[in-house]
């Protein structure tokens, strides 16, 4: 028995390169047959239900590529688990094992690197604010008196009151539990701007009632690094996913799913998020890396 492991040991060195520290996520796959994907309710186009247990997306998309991968290196057919997160839960359950891929809609910043890794970014995101058409809101500094929403464990209030066009900006904070939720805010009445990502808003508003009441107004307020999150210290499986990563983009398959998710109506209502492929996104696929939210430069 000792002498089949130190096989197996050195066979998955020689293969993965760093098993002792690295293979973690493979070992608990093989182990067990199954990988449970973290998956978003309402993250617009990038990761959101069908309702049934149901999810798709275009992160969904990229990480059923990953976890196909990750199937061919287990040598097993792996069952696939949906564990939908929030904002608030998703890093705790990739740290404690929960969940072994989290494929929503999370900025890449230096304070979660502490705790978690991301794939090399597939989506580079502008923070933008959606409000009623009728509101009369055109910019940042007409937030002043109003209530603001967005979601509980998300960046994008602290990112709204660092910008300086908010200098002098007094609003209310309201928190929805999750992105439906802090639209729905809006939706009714008791926010007066929803503030978050734009690929986020633009698909809530394209799946809402009645789209045309809602608008995405004002000037950009940050450029964010949006990824694919994993568990810290897994370098094997970092390198596996990020390989994946850099492959469906040379491929040109990454530009083809875009195309799917953001320019194509898209299920269940067949509504169209139209949000054409930015320049910031052009570049971090033309150059693959996993660099947070503090280098890239800020609007």
């Amino acid at each position: 028995m000792k002498l089949k492991l130190i096989a197996l040991s050195v066979a998955l060195l020689a293969g993965g390169g760093a098993f002792a520290q690295g293979a973690d996520t493979l070992a608990k796959v093989k182990a067990s047959g199954v990988v449970t994907m973290g998956v978003r309710d309402s993250s617009g186009a990038l990761s959101y239900t069908l309702g049934d247990g149901k999810y798709t997306g275009y992160h969904v998309e990229i990480c059923e590529r990953i976890v196909a991968n990750l199937e061919k290196a287990a040598g097993r057919k792996l069952e696939v688990k949906y564990q939908p997160v929030t904002s608030q839960n998703r890093i705790p359950l990739v740290q404690n094992g929960t969940v072994d891929i989290e494929c929503g809609s999370t900025t890449n910043n230096l304070a979660r690197q502490k705790d978690v890794a991301f794939v090399d970014t597939t989506f580079v995101e502008e923070v933008r604010i959606a409000v009623k058409a009728s509101s009369g809101i055109t910019s940042v500094s007409q937030l002043n008196g109003k209530t603001v929403a967005t979601t509980t464990g998300t960046t994008s209030v602290q990112t709204l009151r660092r910008n300086k066009r908010a200098a002098g900006v007094d609003f209310k904070e309201v928190f929805g539990k999750d992105h439906s939720d802090s639209f729905l805010l809006l939706e009714s009445g008791r926010a007066d701007a929803f503030v978050m990502d734009g690929s986020i808003l633009a698909g809530n508003i394209a799946t809402a009632k009645k789209p045309s009441d809602f608008k995405i107004v004002g000037e950009v307020l940050s450029v964010e690094p949006i990824a694919i999150m994993i568990r810290k210290d897994d370098p094997w499986f970092k390198r596996m996913a990020d390989d994946t990563v850099k492959s469906m983009i040379k491929s040109g398959e990454m530009n083809k799913l875009w195309t799917k998710w953001f320019l194509q109506p898209i299920p269940p209502k067949n509504t169209k998020v139209g949000l054409a492929l930015s320049v910031s996104t052009k570049a971090a696929w033309d150059n693959p890396n996993d660099k947070p939210m503090e280098e890239y430069v800020q609007k």
